[in-house]
């Protein structure tokens, strides 16, 4: 997915972006921000901001303090410090927009001193990284095995090695609590490594995944979306959407992230629609709410004693029967409001710019019958005739 100049250079390793996060392709990283003061230098007196934010495998993200003063630009692999050894990630952020980052990630590390950017990462450290990436996928399928004997309930959907390959962290969903004390010593004596558990949620699991959702597109969560808000089935209720599960649901099976971008929108024109339950008295008898069209601004209404029969009428029109009804007056009927709707007629095929008709190619249908009946035709002759010189010779 990366662009050249962010793609793997020699013997793997990362080339690293040099378009700071614009390249058109957006594959450089997952939740890439965009450095709007790359080419903006600091006032007199100034000096720059020494954390910088790290990218580790997937989408996870962490700020780091650079008490070395090193000269760390977006792309850099560099060594920074963990519980215990240290850890290869890629510089995803410097300068003053880390401070913002932090600020409204609510990052500080007033109690415990900040982590700390060891050095820029060596050839070897690099090396020691790749091998553990490597050995991820090979790791996660021998745990999945190792949970599925001891029969725990919970899925590894994945495995991250630290960046010295001292120790891996496997990340499991599960819905109830599950006691992993037996599987943790079984996979340090199969793995020989430290074992971290963390238990995440379903969302979480399809951020650091990825895939292409029902749209077509890379998933929100793991290109840009940094925050999970909660989404209810009101929203797809506001926005007048079939409650079908399967549409609804996305790759984590919970519910789509975008059926909260449009609501608003939505409750914003419903403030002066009339409710769904809405009910008209008219002297032809009473009539109920059938459907409704936010953006037409249209409701489709019929009488108790015709369910079948439907009116169409428009908001306004609609509000100003209800303010009649509020008065205890009642109107004629809705035939007098009703609006005929034009139906435009679906043009199938035209013919633009000189085309000819699609099946100019096929063959006409009754030509290979007649050919067919020709040659009987011929054949039958040619009997006839070779039975007549038979005969003659015979007598």
């Amino acid at each position: 997915m990366g662009c050249s100049s962010c793609s793997t250079g020699k013997d793997g390793q990362p080339k690293g972006c040099k378009n700071n996060g614009t390249c058109g392709t957006d594959g450089c990283n997952k939740l890439t921000v965009f450095d709007w003061l790359s080419n903006m230098s600091l006032p007199n007196g100034e000096r720059p901001f020494d954390f910088v934010e790290v990218r580790f495998k997937n989408s996870r993200k962490e700020f780091f303090q650079n008490t070395e003063n090193l000269s760390l630009s977006i792309g850099d692999i560099v060594a920074t410090e963990a519980q215990s050894g240290h850890d290869i990630g890629m510089v995803t952020l410097t300068g003053e927009l880390v401070r913002v980052q932090m600020k409204r990630k609510k990052e500080t590390f007033n109690d415990a001193p900040a982590p700390k950017v060891y050095r820029k990462a060596s050839q070897k450290d690099i090396d020691i990284w790749q091998k553990c990436r490597d050995r991820e996928e090979e790791i996660k399928k021998r745990a999945r095995e190792i949970a599925i004997i001891l029969k725990l309930q919970m899925k590894i959907s994945d495995v991250e090695f630290q960046g010295d390959g001292s120790k891996a962290t496997f990340y499991y969903t599960a819905d109830e609590r599950v006691d992993f004390r037996q599987l943790i010593k079984d996979m340090a004596k199969a793995f020989g490594i430290r074992i971290e558990m963390r238990q995440i949620g379903y969302r979480q699991e399809a951020q650091r995944l990825g895939g292409i959702g029902s749209c077509g597109r890379e998933l929100c969560c793991s290109t840009w979306l940094t925050d999970f808000r909660s989404v209810s089935t009101s929203a797809a209720r506001y926005q007048q959407l079939s409650l079908n599960p399967q549409k609804l649901a996305g790759q984590c099976g919970k519910l789509k992230c975008c059926l909260n971008y449009e609501l608003d929108v939505y409750l914003d024109a419903l403030k002066d629609f009339p409710a769904q339950d809405t009910k008209l008295f008219t002297e032809k008898g009473l009539a109920f709410c059938q459907k409704t069209d936010i953006f037409k601004e249209m409701l489709w209404f019929s009488y108790k004693e015709d369910p079948g029969n439907w009116h169409v009428l428009s908001k306004d029109q609609v509000n100003e029967i209800l303010q009649k009804n509020k008065k205890k007056e009642k109107v004629a009927s809705l035939e007098i409001y009703a609006i005929d709707i034009e139906v435009e007629e679906k043009v199938v095929f035209e013919n633009v710019v000189g085309q000819d008709s699609l099946t100019r190619f096929d063959k006409p249908k009754g030509s290979g019958n007649k050919n067919k009946n020709r040659n009987r035709n011929r054949n039958k002759n040619k009997n006839k005739n070779r039975n007549r010189k038979r005969n003659q010779n015979n007598a």
